[in-house]
């Protein structure tokens, strides 16, 4: 979320102007977000921005001082497509229950909610709603179809984590779609554009480097909350690429490979100016362990364990413990 966004917003509030939500801007209004999706249009989407007016804005107030402050914040929005079902308490034998109403009432809503569970809004709200609002901080929701006649969507206040995919593998390939898919800023680099296409790669940023050879990727920097994965292809310029995360001191990088590979690299990693400390730092291999072989289940453990790791940074092993006592683990 870029803070001109949110300030425009407001401009438009304190002038009595309609505010307009770019799908660029807020992704869960895009139509990949919306697609499918019968309920939604862009007419709910419309009607909550009509819905807006000055005793909003210390919503957006609030969503710049958590991005100021650099908290775990998200900016919600309610939007209804059928007012009295929204109101309608549908809860069953399963599900706990939120009182004798549905939704406060049948409109649209924008409303601040941090990971801490604080919650702006400009009117009340019931409990159905308050349950669904926090419910927006694991991102961008997890029961936002539970209920008939509304739904819920939000977009984050803090940037999203960026990893650097060195290498257009195959393995690759399939972890940019799923990095993206769960919400990491994907970087692809290679030297070669008959693996790093759109074609392969169509979400992603693109680096194509000259050459034939790694050696420019030195004109690149990472920043030291980035990730790294090194898949290049054939193994080829893993030194080259793990030398490179640990000179930028990334917050995590990992290497695909076996063991015997692995070693060849040290030497490889240490002749080109790494450390044995650094070494000691890269995953290897890279990914959770559960037997994948596969280009797309490798994937599948090399992005699930970016989210571990993504998860244990966010959070202190005291919110840590909780989340897993709630699920009974």
């Amino acid at each position: 979320m870029k803070r001109e966004v949110l300030e425009g917003v407001i401009a438009d509030l304190r002038a009595g102007c309609t505010p307009h939500f770019d799908p660029a801007d807020f992704p869960c209004f895009s139509d990949e977000a919306l697609a499918g999706k019968e309920h939604l249009s862009t007419a709910c989407i419309e009607r909550l921005a009509k819905s807006l007016t000055q005793v909003d804005i210390p919503t957006f107030q609030r969503a710049l001082r958590a991005m100021d402050e650099g908290d775990l914040a998200w900016l919600g929005f309610k939007l209804v497509y059928d007012d009295t079902q929204a109101q309608e308490n549908v809860d069953n034998e399963v599900t706990k229950k939120y009182g004798d109403v549905g939704s406060a009432d049948g409109e649209p809503l924008v409303f601040f909610c941090n990971d801490a569970k604080a919650i702006v809004a400009s009117r009340a709200y019931s409990e159905r709603d308050k349950f669904q609002m926090k419910d927006v901080t694991r991102g961008p929701s997890m029961h936002n179809d539970q209920f008939e006649g509304l739904t819920w969507a939000s977009v984050a206040l803090f940037d999203q984590v960026r990893v650097w995919l060195l290498g257009a593998s195959d393995a690759s390939s399939e972890v940019a779609a799923l990095a993206d898919h769960v919400g990491f800023a994907v970087t692809v680099v290679d030297y070669d554009p008959a693996y790093l296409n759109e074609t392969r790669f169509p979400l992603a940023r693109r680096i194509l480097l000259p050459g034939g050879t790694f050696d420019t990727l030195d004109d690149y920097a990472a920043d030291s909350a980035d990730y790294v994965c090194v898949l290049t292809r054939g193994h080829m310029f893993d030194p080259e690429a793990c030398v490179w995360a640990l000179k930028h001191q990334v917050s995590y990088v990992g290497m695909m490979g076996c063991a015997g590979k692995n070693e060849r690299v040290h030497d490889l990693v240490l002749a080109k100016g790494g450390t044995e400390e650094g070494w000691l730092r890269i995953k290897r291999p890279i990914g959770l362990k559960f037997g994948a072989k596969t280009p797309a289940e490798l994937a599948i453990s090399i992005v699930a364990e970016l989210v571990d790791v993504r998860y244990r940074q966010r959070y202190s092993k005291e919110a840590r413990d909780r989340h897993e006592a709630s699920l009974g683990r």
